[in-house]
């Protein structure tokens, strides 16, 4: 799973040492609408100060499959993975 090492709040660096413990944070895991988890860091003053997600919203992405307009996580795993693939090229 990939997760940043900054608050989800403020953006502020979470510390982790050696050891794999966090210095000056939490790590939470929350549970999402379409049962996956969600794993984030908040500082100790964030999570101080509200212990809940705020302002989470995963981006629909939605693509071009044979003239139609359907979003990408509605295809079937080989056509998530070539769009994965995918590379952008810009013409100079």
């Amino acid at each position: 799973m990939d997760i940043q090492n900054v608050c989800h709040d403020c953006g502020k660096k979470i510390i982790i040492s050696e050891s794999n413990e966090i210095l000056n944070g939490q790590l939470l895991k929350y549970s999402l609408p379409d049962g996956k988890e969600k794993l984030i860091f908040k500082c100790n003053e964030c999570f101080a100060e509200n212990k809940s997600l705020k302002n989470y919203q995963e981006t629909e992405v939605y693509s071009r499959v044979v003239g139609y307009l359907r979003p990408v996580s509605q295809w079937n795993e080989g056509k998530q993975q070539e769009f994965k693939d995918r590379k952008e090229f810009k013409v100079s």
